[in-house]
């Protein structure tokens, strides 16, 4: 017998919206304050290559930081400031800030156009979990009120695909994988990560495509409704 559907999470970054802008608007903001605040350093122009290295040796230093984003962002904004002269005191509260401003605009998503309508469907028969590698908490946007559950992979300190994040956070929910579908739009981290953990996998490819382990493909969110109710009635959970 299969387990009966008690939770469908989701993915967000280009699951429910379209992250690019966001997060354009989001670094923006993030340069905007360092630029005002110390003018004099014109952080703006800084090579790529010594931003590159500069975080590479933050992941080396603290490997931890790689699934922690919103502190990796603080120490690398902190740690450019020390190397540009400025007092540690001073460099931790304007990364701080920086990144306030960021966090700000990186809340500012506009959600697909037929999202807010399926998650209300949904949710009129199903618990619905948000479940992100990106630190962007869907509590802070528009369809904060379809969601029962909200996780980040920084609060756990592992990310997707690893199975241990879906596990933890079913845990949380009170469900077992069997009874999870998880819907997504990256196959490696969100179909084969909520696979491995046990649970049923829709994948969202706009541009269509083919999967072996995922319950169903689909290129329209619109047809995720029908889609859930086909996947319980023909017992590919559990």
């Amino acid at each position: 017998m299969t387990d009966p559907i008690r939770l469908i999470t989701f993915d967000l970054d280009d699951t429910l919206w379209d992250v690019r802008p966001a997060l354009d608007a989001a670094e923006r903001a993030q340069w905007s304050y360092l630029q005002k605040r110390f003018p004099s350093l014109e952080l703006d122009t800084t090579p790529p290559g010594q931003l590159a290295s500069l975080r590479q040796a933050i992941l080396t230093e603290h490997p931890q930081l790689m699934h922690q984003i919103s502190t990796f962002r603080e120490v690398f904004i902190d740690r450019l400031l020390q190397y540009q002269g400025i007092a540690p005191a001073e460099s931790a509260a304007a990364a701080q800030e920086a990144f306030a401003a960021f966090l700000s605009e990186r809340h500012n998503v506009v959600v697909y156009k037929d999202a807010p309508a399926v998650l209300k469907t949904l949710r009129q028969h199903y618990p619905l979990g948000a479940l992100t590698n990106g630190n962007a908490d869907v509590r802070k946007t528009s369809i904060s009120g379809c969601f029962d559950h909200a996780w980040r992979a920084e609060e756990f300190g592992v990310s997707k695909p690893d199975p241990e994040l879906f596990r933890r956070a079913f845990e949380q929910a009170g469900v077992t994988a069997g009874e999870v579908i998880h819907v997504g739009d990256c196959h490696d981290n969100d179909v084969s990560g909520a696979v491995s953990a046990g649970a049923a996998a829709v994948w969202y490819c706009p541009a269509g495509g083919t999967s072996d382990i995922a319950a169903s493909v689909i290129t329209d969110l619109k047809a995720l409704p029908r889609t859930i109710a086909q996947i319980a009635t023909s017992g590919q959970t559990g």
